[in-house]
């Protein structure tokens, strides 16, 4: 059985392919990678690249995918709506991590993009449901410019400093699944949670379940 994923950043292919190896033996990963969505989604919306989105996914499904993982945040709320339309699961790869994050009653968000924030938000939002969550963001400055650049050492220290100096928070959350690498660079207490591995791990599942029914 095959998982499609689709990515705006190649960084995220080898991310994948080790998680994979590590937890998932034997998942068949497809990548579709399009870094022209975030590009244009940041410019003009997330709903702006809703069609390409959809395309793409329906290609997927077309080739034999029984379900997709989209990992970017600031167009996973998109890429999710397909789901319906496709007939097969369409995950995006922070929603349990959301929903992990929201069991805590104080919520700090850091993102490298800001277009990340909103998609990030209304997803804690909607995982919290009538649960009080203080949930507070701020967007890692440089971070974005150092990834954009191709330092992607850099920017995990920059993400990892912008960690160890959150206070008063009994969570942590890495909006986007790139910067997940920086947790290990972390000196703060506070559990940090990132995207990848618990989004693998569902979408995964999601692929066995087809492969049962």
């Amino acid at each position: 059985m095959t998982l499609a994923l689709l990515h705006t950043s190649p960084v995220h292919v080898p991310v994948f392919d080790t998680l994979r190896d590590t937890d998932h033996p034997g998942l068949v990963l497809r990548h579709l990678v399009r870094e022209e969505l975030l590009d244009r989604a940041r410019e003009a919306g997330p709903e702006a690249v809703a069609e390409e989105i959809g395309a793409l996914l329906t290609g997927a499904v077309a080739d034999g995918a029984r379900a997709v993982l989209c990992t970017c945040s600031t167009i996973g709320a998109v890429a999710e709506a397909w789901s319906p339309l496709l007939g097969v699961p369409v995950l995006r790869v922070d929603r349990p991590m959301a929903a992990a994050a929201v069991a805590r009653d104080r919520v700090v968000v850091l993102a490298a993009v800001h277009s990340t924030l909103a998609p990030t938000l209304a997803l804690l939002a909607e995982e919290a449901g009538d649960r009080p969550v203080e949930v507070r963001a701020e967007v890692v400055d440089g971070a974005w410019e150092r990834f954009g650049a191709g330092d992607r050492e850099g920017y995990l220290d920059l993400v990892a400093g912008a960690v160890d100096a959150v206070e008063d928070a009994e969570v942590i959350v890495l909006a986007q699944a790139s910067m997940a690498g920086a947790a290990a660079r972390t000196a703060t207490r506070v559990p940090v949670l990132a995207s990848p591995r618990p989004g693998l791990a569902a979408a995964a599942a999601a692929v066995a379940r087809g492969r049962a029914s």
